[in-house]
Parts: C-alpha cells; structure tokens; sequence
C-alpha cells in the first residue's frame, strides 16, 4: 500500500524552550532518596468503535496482569479506505477533562504492543490523578490493516505510513470519546515510536492545533540506532521462534535483560505472542520482524535533525550518554532540548524504570504546560487601570 503524502506543513517554528542544565544522569541511590520526598489525510468514514470497560468495582478484581489494572478502555477502531480495511488496537484512560488535559499519547517500539507502556501509565497517574494516557498499537503489532480485495496483512512499514496510521488512531480515539479536539498533548515514543511521535511533531504538528505541547523520545538516537541496525538480523536469529507458555516467555525476556522489570514483563509480554497456527500447542511472536528490515534505515534516518526541528518542546530519555550522537551533543549544549539518562536502565527504559520515566515525563509536562504560565499584562491594559508606562 502506498502511503498517503503526508502534509507538508511550513510554519514558524515555536521559540526554543529555555537551555537546560547539562545531561542529568540519574542513579540508584539518587533515584531512592528522591522517591522518598515528595489532522489527518485519511478518510474517517469509518467512525464506530467496539469499546471494552474496566470492570465495576463491584465485580471480580482484574489481576496484575490484565489491562484493566492499567487502563480503563481497550478500543477497537475500525477504518476503511479504497486501500485498506483496518482495525487500530489501542488502550486509552481519558483525561477528566478534555479540555484541559493532560493527555500523554504513547508509541511503543519495533515487536512491542500498547502495553509496553502498561506500568508507565499507572505510575503516571498516581502523579497525575487527572490525566489521561493513550497508547497506541502499530499495524501488525496489535492493530491489524488488510488488503480489501485479498483480506492479507499489508506490510508496508515506511516511516509515512506508520505516522499516518497513528495520527489514524489519535483522530479515531477523539472522535470515539466525542472529544472537541485533540486535547492538550504530550507525544511519547520508545525507539521505532520516538522516530513516529518525531515525525507527527514536524510534518502533522497542524492536526493538533495549538495543542501540541511538547514531545518525548525514548532511547533512540540516529547515529546509534543506524548502528545497531547491523546487529539486529543477528539478534532476531538468537530469538527463541516459540514458547511453551507465557512464564516461559516472560522468564526469557527477564534472564536475557530484554526486560529488567518483572512487573512491567509480566502484563506487556503475554500481547506479544499469538498460539502457533501449526502448533496451537506453542506460542510464537505475533509480529515478525524479519518483514520490516527492509524498512529499518528509514526509520531513523535524519531523525536527530527532525527531533531538533519539530513543533513543542523536546526530551530525551536514554539509558547511556555513548546513544548521543554529534548532531545531538550539539543541540543539547544548545539547550535545544532537555537530556536526562538512566544509566542503570536497559533499552525499555519505561519499562524497566515506569515510575522514574513517569515522573520525569510529569515534570516534563508541568514544566511547559501553558495553562499554568501567568503573562504579565499587556500595555493596553496596564493604560486602562490609570498605571504608567
């Protein structure tokens, strides 16, 4: 499937938030005394969702490991176009408010799902009591989109099309929850994620309005990611191709470090595995990779560029300061956007440490929410209540 031409939207960029401190590199100990104090081109024919709930508290309680720990709705959404028939997979707790927010859109990586960002959510909400969190699952990774003339999966990954298909969502979700506009934002995106959340930043910032506060990227950098790349087909060999059961899975992510956190493995691991269609005995990944690699250089080429270009203000999340690359030394120094490094956390950074990364994005919000800034009165209005200028 060809992707929609994305807008090419030309605007002034916003003013270049305040530079920022030096590289904040947080640590164990630090962490534990600090936690001890206190617009889319797509048609959208297609508007109807099928909604799951979180149960009343009257019924049986979900276990740790069910969505409804995480999220109040798991949304279904159905869209149809000449080129596709889709149904986008997303998990979704609305802000109280619409209106005001804050609504924390989240992107997950290559081979995750909408519950890799599970345990970030519910830490993110003991913060924010009143926010609301949206997570997205990509095509094929959760979310399905057919061919409707042959009913097969389409594997087109370019970097387009999947920002297309989660702009999609975002459209889909505010018109599902009867949502005036998108409500004042923060994009977030772990690896594959952060390049889609950059990409809506700089070429599709015009569908949020003026909404678009900010934007955070999880431990993905150009130059690092583009390296890695020549691992990754290595990587994918050494990957178990089935499971026995779940435990056996979420053991494997635990003992390799894939994960570092049990408790986040433990609800975003099952969404990753689908039962053997020759072997219903066994479990397999439900989103083969090999498909995408095609597509991979895309992804993150000119990413550090895009990221220091696009519309709101910026953070960067790593698990090392060796992921910056020149382009983002550069812009860092420059106070283009605020860096902070979890050095004892693996690549899932908001899987492995969900409440620091909560809290940071919290902070990352309070800090350029435009709500709460207070202007100082115009001349005008200074000149109408007798005061001199």
């Amino acid at each position: 499937m060809a992707a929609p031409a994305p807008p090419q939207d030309q605007a002034k960029p916003m003013p270049i938030p305040t530079p920022q401190q030096s590289p904040h590199v947080i640590n164990e100990q630090e962490d534990q005394s600090s936690s001890c104090s206190s617009d889319s081109s797509t048609s959208t024919s297609s508007l109807a969702s099928i909604a799951t709930v979180r149960p009343s508290s009257r019924e049986q309680q979900a276990s740790t490991t069910h969505w409804t720990s995480y999220f109040d709705q798991e949304l279904y959404l159905p869209h149809e176009t000449s080129t596709h028939k889709a149904t986008y997979h997303v998990h979704l707790t609305p802000p109280t408010d619409p209106k005001t927010g804050p609504l924390f859109i989240c992107h997950h990586g290559a081979g995750a799902s909408s519950l890799s960002f599970a345990l970030f959510a519910h830490h993110l909400r003991q913060t924010l009591p009143t926010a609301g969190i949206l997570s997205l699952s990509a095509r094929n990774h959760g979310s399905t989109v057919l061919d409707p003339t042959t009913s097969l999966p389409i594997h087109d990954y370019t970097l387009p099309t999947l920002t297309i298909d989660a702009l999609t969502m975002i459209s889909l979700t505010a018109t599902s929850q009867s949502w005036p506009s998108i409500p004042p934002c923060i994009l977030i995106g772990h690896s594959l994620g952060g390049a889609i959340v950059t990409s809506l930043a700089t070429t599709h910032f015009r569908s949020f309005n003026s909404n678009l506060v900010g934007y955070a990227v999880l431990d993905v950098v150009e130059g690092s990611a583009i390296e890695a790349l020549g691992h990754m087909k290595t990587y994918l060999a050494s990957r178990p191709s089935s499971f026995a059961n779940i435990s056996e899975a979420i053991q494997w992510h635990i003992r390799t470090r894939t994960l570092r956190s049990p408790q986040s493995a433990d609800i975003s691991v099952p969404s990753l595995l689908v039962p053997d269609t020759t072997n219903p005995d066994r479990l397999v990944w439900r989103t083969d990779l090999s498909l995408m690699s095609s597509f991979w250089p895309e992804w993150f080429t000119g990413m550090s560029s895009s990221f220091l270009t696009g519309r709101g203000a910026k953070l960067l999340i790593l698990a090392g300061t060796d992921r910056l690359d020149k382009e983002l030394m550069i812009g860092q120094m420059q106070g283009k956007f605020q860096l902070v490094v979890l050095p004892e956390a693996g690549h899932f950074v908001h899987e492995d440490r969900a409440e620091k990364v909560a809290g940071l994005v919290a902070e990352f919000w309070k800090r350029n929410d435009r709500s709460a800034m207070v202007l100082p009165p115009k001349v005008s209005e200074l000149l109408a209540m007798g005061k001199k200028v």
